[in-house]
């Protein structure tokens, strides 16, 4: 049974090679990445001032926002869901990996 990230992915690549008429995915490829990068970082906004508010229902929808437009991103990168699952994997495998933060002198 197909999960919801990966219905949402199958959907948006879906609609990439098929047009679908009134289609809000096809009208984002149509623009290009331009236009989806813009609505990235739109929705990323919306999440950190929803987040901030404090209204965990808000802070949900527009968490699937930006997971929307990312997957379109994704998408139209040529990205696929086992290739960003790959790399949490690899990711998750690393312990004691808190980085040092460079510290800045803002006197010089």
């Amino acid at each position: 049974m197909e999960n919801t990230f990966q219905a949402l992915y199958n959907t948006v690549l879906h609609r990439r090679s098929e047009h679908k008429e009134g289609s809000y995915t096809c009208y984002l490829f149509e623009k290009g990445l331009d236009k989806i990068l813009k609505k990235v970082g739109e929705e990323c906004s919306e999440t950190i001032i929803a987040a901030k508010n404090g209204v965990k229902a808000d802070t949900i929808a527009e968490i699937a926002d930006l997971q929307y437009h990312l997957m379109v991103m994704m998408v139209n990168e040529g990205i696929t869901l086992e290739e960003l699952e790959a790399e949490l994997d690899r990711r998750s495998l690393k312990t004691g990996n808190l980085k040092t933060f460079h510290q800045v002198d803002h006197n010089t």
